[in-house]
């Protein structure tokens, strides 16, 4: 049997992240002497197993926004309850801004139904079956927080069931039922 030390288990989950670039976009400031270049990365990353962040970076160069970016998406990552770990357990609506999306649960075999920094994010997240819709903005960074601001709101039956003081399988046949008169 083999021991394993901290650093090495950090080092293990860091190669298991799935890291998504969302945006790089040239900023520009104007001050007095001229102009100041930046540039600005977006970063979605997650585990693939329910486990998904984002972060934003800027510096004067690419590979040093993009890490500035990583490094802020590691610390922000947040945990979302998976129906069957494929898609989510119930439809969700998320806003941030002038943006909102709307998240819905999606049969087996119908795969990511997203644009641009959703679909970085679902991906990212491990879900494999999901329809969702962008209104409002296309902004990148209002999309992105809108996503999480849904994803955050996801509750599983478990959840459901501990705050109602039932069974889990009372939640989830109601659920169901729900669902079968569509």
């Amino acid at each position: 049997m083999s021991k394993t030390t901290n650093s090495e288990k950090g080092a293990k989950e860091e190669q298991e992240l799935i890291e998504k670039l969302v945006s790089v976009r040239r900023v520009t400031k104007v001050v007095k002497g001229g102009k100041n270049l930046r540039f600005s990365a977006l970063v979605v990353i997650g585990d693939g197993k329910g486990k998904v962040g984002f972060g934003a970076g800027k510096a004067r160069e690419v590979p040093d926004a993009v890490r500035k970016a990583t490094e802020q998406a590691k610390r922000s990552m947040i945990r979302v309850p998976l129906r069957e770990g494929r898609t989510l357990h119930h439809d969700v609506r998320g806003k941030f801004g002038a943006g909102s999306v709307n998240l819905r649960m999606a049969p087996a075999g119908t795969g990511i139904i997203a644009g641009g920094p959703m679909r970085a994010i679902f991906e990212a997240l491990g879900l494999q079956d999901v329809v969702s819709k962008s209104v409002g903005t296309s902004n990148y960074y209002n999309v992105v927080r809108a996503t999480f601001n849904a994803l955050t709101n996801m509750t599983s039956p478990r959840q459901v069931a501990v705050k109602l003081g039932r069974k889990v399988p009372e939640i989830v046949a109601r659920r169901d039922a729900a669902l079968a008169r569509r």
